[in-house]
């Protein structure tokens, strides 16, 4: 089995933000020459996450909607005293940190309208690093 790993490096701007990364993932998925396998993508963050879904502008601002609605930033969260960033944190551990995607031909597997996304919950952020790990033959 082969295996190719590379680090994107992305800035965000906002709090709270959705990044397409559909291009960059699957840019590292022909890089890595893997023809049938899988794709994990990882943000090594405790204050962000990975998703996959539609790239409307309307929709997206539905996902940032729901995220304040159930992780409010100026929550009761006991983590507030310490570090005022309890929300991102519980966001990004119910939303989760990785998504797996399947390759095939030399190609990402992904549903016609699913894009991904780095979902920043705490920025911005001058440098949040994604993980593209290839796997197969």
């Amino acid at each position: 089995m082969k295996v190719f790993f590379k680090e994107l490096r992305i800035s965000t701007s906002r709090r709270l933000e959705l990044v397409d990364i559909t291009y960059e993932v699957e840019k590292a998925v022909r890089e890595s020459g893997i023809k049938n396998g899988m794709c994990l993508v990882y943000a090594p963050h405790a204050t962000a996450a990975i998703i996959a879904n539609e790239h409307e502008s309307g929709l997206m601002e539905d996902m940032l909607t729901k995220i304040r609605e159930d992780y409010p930033h100026d929550g009761k969260w006991k983590h507030n005293l310490i570090d005022d960033n309890a929300a991102a944190h519980l966001a990004s551990a119910f939303i989760e940190s990785a998504r797996i995607f399947p390759v095939k031909d030399g190609r990402l597997i992904r549903g016609t309208w699913q894009n991904i996304f780095l979902v920043e919950l705490d920025g911005p952020r001058s440098v949040r690093r994604i993980v593209v790990e290839v796997m197969g033959e």
